[in-house]
């Protein structure tokens, strides 16, 4: 399964719309960089987050998800200590059927004590993607909308899946802004 290299993506950007909208070349002036890059593309957060929050004495349970557990935030935010925060990718992904994307967060973040989760994006999955940021450190840590929050590695498989995220009629197709779990 090799991984795939920037003249892949951006044709693939270009002829099958796999990333919309694309950034032919990586931004890196007074920003945290975003765009293709030689193996990987660098996405964009968007300017919606859930942050989340005990104001209220919630409890974070997946099967049973409220909108209590957060609070709503838009532009740039910073994330409390110890804390996490949910955001959407700027950029729309669809991916292939033979193609397996894998989610990493970016080193500048990585050396400030935030973590991206590393999330995967299945054959035929469609949609923004919900990025979870988390601030592992005692201080509150910033975080900047439209810029650079995660790279994207695209994986070839040898041949195209039997049966994809479509298929299966997964429950974050076509998502859109911040989603919250779902059972």
């Amino acid at each position: 399964m090799p991984i795939m290299p920037d003249s892949w993506i951006r044709e693939m950007a270009n002829t099958k719309g796999m990333i919309s909208p694309f950034v032919e070349a990586q931004k890196r002036e007074g920003v945290i960089s975003y765009g293709l890059s030689s193996y990987g593309y660098d996405a964009r957060v968007g300017e919606d987050f859930k942050i989340f929050t005990d104001v209220d004495n919630a409890v974070v349970d997946p099967k049973n998800f409220t909108e209590n557990s957060f609070v709503t935030r838009r532009g740039n935010i910073t994330i409390p200590p110890n804390s996490f925060a949910l955001a959407h990718t700027v950029e729309h992904f669809r991916i292939p059927r033979d193609v397996l994307v894998v989610c990493l967060g970016k080193s500048t973040y990585a050396r400030c004590g935030i973590i991206v989760n590393v999330t995967p994006l299945e054959p035929e999955w469609e949609g923004q993607v919900t990025i979870e940021i988390s601030n592992t450190t005692k201080l509150p840590a910033r975080i900047y909308a439209n810029e650079g929050i995660c790279q994207f590695l695209f994986f070839q498989g040898a041949s195209p899946c039997e049966t994809s995220y479509a298929d299966r009629a997964g429950k974050y197709m076509g998502q859109k802004g911040v989603t919250t779990p779902k059972l």
